[in-house]
């Protein structure tokens, strides 16, 4: 319960900066305490109104009551496995669910997915990886913000704009993505690999092709205000937005 209601003075806290009252909510369902206060964090310091549960019981009344736009489910769950709630969850309407678990057979991989799961990452994980699929999901089903404001900065993705200031960046498409990611886990420090992972695919590192395009984008965002991008030397980058 204490997990619950540190999520919940987080989110009120941080409604000002970034997502408002429409945005996305989040269930989470992870019966490791640990798990579940860092992906629950992690959700609401980007925005998400987040709750979280340790098992899936009684989970037809939670439905009811949050009304959840996605859900992060365990597989491996005390009682009713993450597979069984699948079923109770699609049963219930339509929300965005990301499968979160050890088991990374891939039939395992393909019953989830089969059975109606939109995303599936394998632990461990990086929350920067969950938070970009979390993401990932609520776009494509429509569940997003199409403009986020940030302090000074505006971000709208499906649009193509970006502007700080109220000034238009004229940004490439790869910096467009790139801003997205950094928006997406803003406070956070996400590594050159994982930034090479969200915006380009590539699995392989290639520090020269992520300092270019942070370089590019750095030189943008300070054209109309003080440093939000900042480098976090041998570990990687971070967008730190002022509040406005």
């Amino acid at each position: 319960m204490a997990d619950l209601l540190r999520a919940g003075e987080r989110s009120a806290a941080r409604r000002a900066d970034g997502f408002t009252a429409g945005a996305p909510r989040v269930l989470v369902v992870e019966d490791s305490e640990t798990i579940r206060e860092m992906v629950s964090e992690a959700l609401t310091d980007v925005g998400y109104h987040t709750d979280a549960r340790r098992d899936g019981e009684d989970l037809e009344d939670v439905l009811d009551g949050l009304r959840p736009d996605l859900v992060v489910l365990d597989v491996m769950l005390p009682g009713r496995d993450g597979f069984a709630l699948i079923d109770v969850i699609r049963e219930w309407g339509d929300t965005g669910i990301v499968l979160i678990t050890a088991r990374d057979a891939l039939q395992d991989r393909l019953r989830g997915l089969d059975g109606g799961a939109d995303d599936y990452v394998v632990k461990p994980f990086e929350l920067a990886e969950l938070v970009s699929r979390v993401g990932a999901v609520l776009r494509r089903r429509g569940r997003l913000p199409q403009a986020v404001q940030i302090g000074d900065l505006m971000l709208d993705v499906d649009a193509g704009v970006a502007a700080r200031g109220g000034h238009q960046l004229d940004l490439t498409g790869t910096e467009l993505r790139l801003l997205a990611f950094l928006v997406e886990q803003r406070g956070r420090i996400v590594s050159a690999g994982q930034i090479l992972t969200a915006v380009w695919g590539y699995d392989s590192y290639d520090a020269n092709l992520v300092q270019v395009h942070v370089s590019g984008l750095r030189r943008k965002l300070e054209a109309h205000g003080p440093r939000i991008l900042h480098t976090v030397r041998g570990i990687g980058y971070r967008l730190q937005p002022q509040r406005s």
